[in-house]
């Protein structure tokens, strides 16, 4: 049994994607490990947020987590920056952060790109604020994306660099988890690209809160090629678009790649897409109607997140008093 932190940026409609790379995982874990899951809307003010949309969001994200099988009573949810431990610690790791380690962190480079000089210091440092949200809780194990895991593995530098400097286990070092088959589901459009809830087009990507309709659309337009499906999936290697809707098709259906290019071998995709929509609305259109549900009970989901703040506040404060204590704060 171990213990599990992750989380979401509230930046917006929540996608297929997020679903299958990362909640969809939690979901199985939380039976048999102590889950914190966070909505992370520190991470999102790196850049300019709407304080009426900010907050909308952030109850948006907590209903995604509850409609998708998260449950209350198994697994923590709550919102980072109702915690404040999060940055009382990140300054105490800052100062055991070399910046050869920050210069390293490639999101960093891939965001600010031209602009570095005009970016802002939050978005150079916040992979500390992401190691403070994962040591306070004392997590062994981050089921993070692909782009993530490099953060995950400067968490365990800096805790390895706490812990040996005052000689003492303080910190787990904690270990990325890159579960499931669609660990990185692609855009419909360019099966090259991520699936982003940033892609200026809609038809881009599978939002959570779509209906039936709407999602069968979406499907419908999917980018593909003219070739028939293959019975070996290493042959749609060069085939981004066709291997990006296997590829959610396996991981909704729970089926290996090779199974499902055996049942649809010799296919075309107009036979293959209306099946991938009906799989796609039997999972994700209850999913839409549940967050509907809850972002219309306003005092339901906060009682939930309320509740969750509080014992991740108390599992926080815990650590944030022994770290305090190791490196000699006085507490008056």
């Amino acid at each position: 049994m171990g213990i599990i932190l992750s989380g979401v940026q509230p930046t917006g409609n929540l996608t297929l994607g997020n679903y299958l790379g990362a909640i969809r995982n939690w979901v199985t874990m939380q039976s048999h490990n102590t889950c914190f899951f966070c909505i992370v809307d520190l991470h999102a003010l790196t850049v300019p947020q709407d304080p009426k949309k900010l907050k909308m969001q952030t109850r948006e994200v907590a209903a995604a987590y509850i409609a998708s099988g998260i449950n209350p009573s198994l697994s923590t949810i709550f919102i980072q920056s109702n915690i404040s431990a999060h940055t009382e610690l990140s300054w105490f790791l800052s100062c055991f952060t070399p910046m050869g380690w920050l210069n390293r962190m490639i999101q960093f480079k891939e965001k600010s790109g031209k602009n570095r000089e005009s970016s802002v210091l939050g978005l150079y440092a916040y992979p500390v604020l992401q190691a403070a949200d994962i040591l306070l809780y004392k997590a062994t194990d981050v089921p993070v994306g692909e782009d993530q895991k490099q953060h995950v593995e400067l968490a365990r530098d800096i805790a390895g660099a706490f812990n040996r400097a005052y000689e003492k286990e303080i910190f787990p070092l904690p270990e990325p988890q890159i579960l499931g088959e669609a660990t990185r589901v692609m855009s419909l459009r360019d099966g090259t690209k991520k699936m982003s809830k940033s892609d200026p087009s809609e038809f881009s990507r599978i939002h959570l809160r779509d209906d039936a309709d709407t999602i069968a659309q979406k499907i419908k337009k999917a980018k593909t090629d003219p070739d028939p499906l293959p019975e070996d999936p290493k042959l749609l290697t060069e085939r981004p678009e066709a291997f990006n809707l296997v590829n959610i098709y396996s991981a909704l259906s729970n089926q290996s790649l090779e199974s499902v290019c055996h049942q649809f071998a010799g296919a075309q995709f107009s036979t293959f897409k209306p099946a991938l929509a009906d799989l796609v609305v039997s999972i994700i259109a209850p999913i839409g109607l549940e967050i509907e549900r809850l972002m219309n009970h306003e005092d339901e989901l906060d009682g939930i997140l309320k509740k969750g703040n509080d014992h991740a506040r108390e599992v926080a404060e815990k650590t944030l008093h022994e770290v305090q204590k190791t490196i000699g704060i006085l507490r008056v």
